[in-house]
């Protein structure tokens, strides 16, 4: 077992966490999140053709009119994902498209994929999505007031918030798409993060009614270091197979893996250094425990 003295670094870990947690604040609030075609409306195109350039086809759809539009490379060579922010007929809109590029680029082209999303029901998906993230939040609340005590259920609370806010923060400050992909990793990124708090909890918990004479600080390096090595054997596996669906799953998993990522991240690290001080904070002891189960006993 090792002997780092985890309680030793919470100051300035909190100032840390405490400067990421604004500085994502601050971003989300001013420049804000670059919403996917699922949350804003549009249409999605992913075509094929040899010897063109993205530039070209993006000079070639602006001068069409549709509004907002994105166009980068997407799988192999050759392909390439068009967003566009108007909705319209896609049985006009899409010929013409295609008649466009195809007239003014001289090239073939396939379109191999079309997706249109209108703006009431990305409107509906964007609140699902809020409404999804919130439940789940609520829901992880509720299960660890009823598993442990209060002072447990605010640290967890406060760690989860801590985890999906600075994700999504890094996302606005790196102008990334945040689409339905990205909510799933979220809500996995929140129990992801739960499960690892859970699991030093549970061992801090143990560890105050076995060790009366030792304060919170004390018993937290204890049982940060017990668990240490399985926190980090998962951490390190679930990175291993997400890096590997980073580099090879293809565009489409790309935004899902690096949210998955961060998240792993974020939380294996929410739960040593943003959880666990909560907990020094409140002075939770042994006493703390007992309290609570008198409360319990009629």
């Amino acid at each position: 077992m090792t002997n780092i003295n985890f309680s030793s670094k919470f100051r300035y870990t909190n100032i840390f966490s405490l400067t990421l947690f604004l500085l994502s604040i601050f971003f989300i609030a001013f420049k804000g999140l670059n919403y996917g075609i699922d949350f804003k409306g549009g249409t999605l195109i992913e075509l094929r053709s040899n010897n063109i350039e993205t530039f070209s086809i993006r000079d070639v759809l602006k001068k069409m009119n549709l509004g907002d539009i994105n166009v980068k490379k997407f799988g192999q060579e050759g392909d390439y994902l068009i967003k566009v922010e108007q909705i319209g007929d896609n049985n006009q809109l899409i010929p013409e498209i295609k008649k466009n590029l195809s007239d003014n680029l001289s090239s073939e082209i396939n379109f191999r994929r079309v997706e249109n999303v209108g703006p009431k029901v990305s409107a509906e998906l964007l609140q699902s999505g809020i409404i999804a993230i919130s439940l789940s939040l609520a829901a992880m609340l509720f299960y660890i007031w009823v598993r442990f005590e209060w002072q447990f259920s605010i640290g967890s609370i406060v760690a989860l918030f801590h985890d999906v806010i600075i994700t999504l923060g890094i996302f606005s400050i790196l102008s990334l798409e945040i689409n339905l992909s990205i909510i799933a990793a979220v809500l996995t990124i929140v129990g992801y993060s739960m499960n690892d708090t859970v699991v030093i909890y549970d061992r801090i918990r143990e560890n105050l009614g076995k060790y009366h004479r030792l304060n919170i600080s004390e018993i937290a390096n204890l049982s940060i270091n017990e668990t240490l090595a399985r926190t980090i054997i998962t951490s390190v596996t679930t990175l291993l197979a997400l890096f590997s669906i980073f580099i090879l799953g293809g565009e489409i998993l790309r935004g899902f893996s690096f949210a998955m990522i961060l998240g792993v991240l974020i939380g294996t690290y929410s739960s040593i250094f943003v959880a666990s001080p909560i907990l020094k904070t409140f002075k939770v002891s042994y006493k703390t425990l007992e309290k609570e189960e008198e409360k319990l006993v009629p």
